[in-house]
């Protein structure tokens, strides 16, 4: 048995899943879109690096989810996650995590995507544990605020690094896509970079990650 760590978007799936996340809730609630307007000053601080990730990922959730209750995003979450599973999936990650679970490896999936929806994507597709960031609710409505760090970078690492704890004697494994997933896939026994950028390639050439081209 080996531990094993997906990332989920670009690595599994095709891209981002956040935002089609959103956008697809707020179809169902159209009244609801110009709130994405309110992303806009969050957006620019941003690209002008004065915000990180996890800043514009929390005011994109408050500015278009908050107040929603915990049924409603459950719906939506019931009915996004299986059209994800059907088309937005690259087969050779689907193909990877069924070796994996032949091997009774235990397979985990690392996410800087949110707990709105990232642990029913793992259910289904059958990791044993999620590590992802996490949203505030005030009762049975969203607030949005995130409860945890972003997951990703430097953060990643981190949970890696806690995860090697939590199974000592594991040899490990871990798959991501992005430049920023480097920081723990240079810890694994294993790291594999997926469909990575040319600058992400000639970097983990140097980190000892191997590259693979995944359809």
């Amino acid at each position: 048995m080996r531990l094993v760590v997906f990332d989920l978007d670009g690595t599994i799936t095709r891209r981002d899943t956040l935002l089609p996340f959103v956008l697809g809730f707020l179809q169902r609630r159209p009244w609801r879109l110009p709130r994405l307007l309110l992303v806009v000053p969050a957006l620019v601080r941003f690209l002008l690096k004065q915000a990180d990730h996890g800043q514009l990922k929390s005011s994109l959730i408050k500015a278009t989810l908050r107040g929603c209750t915990r049924t409603e995003v459950a719906d939506w979450t019931a009915r996004f996650v299986p059209r994800l599973l059907r088309h937005g999936l690259f087969a050779d990650a689907q193909q990877r995590i069924s070796a994996h679970r032949r091997r009774e490896d235990r397979l985990i999936l690392m996410s800087a995507g949110t707990d709105l929806y990232v642990p029913a994507i793992a259910h289904e597709l059958g990791f044993a544990q999620v590590v992802c960031t996490g949203v505030r609710w005030n009762g049975d409505r969203l607030c949005g605020e995130l409860t945890t760090a972003n997951r990703r970078g430097a953060e990643k690492a981190r949970c890696f690094n806690v995860l090697r704890e939590q199974h000592p004697g594991l040899a490990t494994v871990a798959y991501g896509n992005a430049r920023s997933d480097l920081d723990h896939l240079r810890l694994a026994d294993e790291g594999v970079l997926v469909n990575g950028t040319l600058r992400a390639r000639r970097d983990a050439a140097r980190a000892g990650v191997k590259c693979v081209a995944w359809r």
